[in-house]
């Protein structure tokens, strides 16, 4: 069984963040203004003896790479973001690369979506847009990709490095690429890509182009649990809103943007739920979820966490994924999603307990932290 975590690059300051959200901005100002909403809401979530780290020293990543390791988490899946041949947050992947001798195992999300305002607005003002470039900028985007493929340490699948996609339905010609650099990898010696893309759905135009769909957890098993109703009742509920506005009543109470909250144990048990669908499904789990840091009021939050509790279900999942799927990859929400509540890294309350549930799951119930 191989753990891979998700992992996000935003902690160290960039030029562009700089520019939309203020000087020296990165994903920790988000977490530490967060606040409680409601009596028993854990934030603001706090590092272990206040490690706001920067991404930008290697060190940083070299003792993040050791957690790992220590842990039984068996690679990163790092978040790419490539707009046109405009790189965001790229430094992080790139040191990593450059230092060799850091022991972890990872690949590649490309994460193409547009970066908006959405996170603290209404407002869909987009800071950066995705196109998702033409044939030149494939070229030039895989070019840049490769040393990353050729890396030892890149994950490979079906034997060969296994590149995942975000959001393929944005990707009208994803085909196109996905051929192109295909071509490429083998005209570069690597035997091909190994396509997969995080889903939240199924049956998305583009799969046919992809050998594996991740089910990227919790997400996957609430779209799938509750679009239909949600989609149903906010036909109802916006219908009701027109109706009253036109006779002035106030409908504070049924406005769309409250804070949603789910229950940690009927969230999980719907994931546990889930079997293959294919050969091509790749399960998920999650730690935790929490994006109030992010969106406050407008969030969700699953609430009831606890380590022993992740730790139980986790172990029921890698049961689950020996039994009734086809792949031995597990993708677990999230290595460092600090503000949205997806993290294993060691906090102020649980301390190293969140990194000891998976390593006790992975050694079924072997007590060694």
């Amino acid at each position: 069984m191989k753990i891979i975590t998700f992992y996000l690059p935003q902690y160290h300051s960039i030029p562009e963040n700089d520019k939309w959200w203020g000087t020296g901005f990165t994903e920790w100002e988000n977490l530490k203004k967060a606040y409680p909403l409601f009596d028993g809401h854990y934030q603001p979530r706090v590092p272990l003896n206040n490690h706001y780290y920067n991404l930008l020293d290697v060190k940083e990543i070299e003792w993040q790479a050791q957690l790992a390791k220590d842990y039984g988490v068996y690679g990163w899946c790092i978040y790419h973001y490539w707009f046109s041949g405009h790189k965001l947050l790229e430094k992080p992947t790139e040191l990593l690369l450059n230092h060799p001798e850091i022991d972890i195992n990872y690949c590649i999300c490309w994460a193409n979506e547009s970066w908006t305002k959405a996170w603290v607005s209404k407002s869909n003002q987009f800071l950066i847009k995705q196109n998702n470039g033409n044939r030149e900028d494939w070229i030039s985007h895989f070019y840049y990709l490769l040393p990353f493929f050729k890396d030892k340490r890149y994950i490979r699948k079906d034997g060969k490095p296994f590149f995942v996609i975000y959001r393929p339905e944005l990707f009208p010609n994803i085909g196109d690429m996905f051929e192109l650099w295909n071509d490429l990898a083998i005209k570069e010696g690597l035997g091909g890509l190994t396509y997969s893309y995080q889903t939240m759905q199924t049956n998305l135009p583009s799969e046919d182009y992809f050998q594996y769909r991740i089910e990227y957890q919790p997400n996957y098993s609430v779209y799938d649990s509750t679009h239909m109703k949600h989609r149903f009742l906010k036909r109802i509920k916006w219908s009701l809103v027109k109706v009253f506005r036109m006779i002035n009543v106030n409908l504070e109470y049924i406005s769309p943007d409250k804070l949603v909250i789910r229950d940690y144990d009927e969230v999980w048990n719907g994931i546990l739920s889930r079997k293959a669908t294919d050969k091509k499904s790749i399960a998920g789990a999650f730690v935790d979820w929490d994006n109030t840091p992010r969106k406050h009021e407008k969030g969700s939050v699953i609430q009831g966490f606890s380590p022993e509790k992740f730790e139980k279900y986790l172990t029921r999942q890698i049961q689950n994924v020996k039994e009734s799927y086809y792949n031995d990859f597990l993708f677990l929400f999230a290595w460092n999603e600090w503000t949205e509540g997806g993290y294993v890294e060691p906090d102020e309350k649980d301390g190293y307990k969140r990194l000891c549930a998976v390593r006790n799951a992975l050694s079924r119930f072997d007590e060694i932290c």
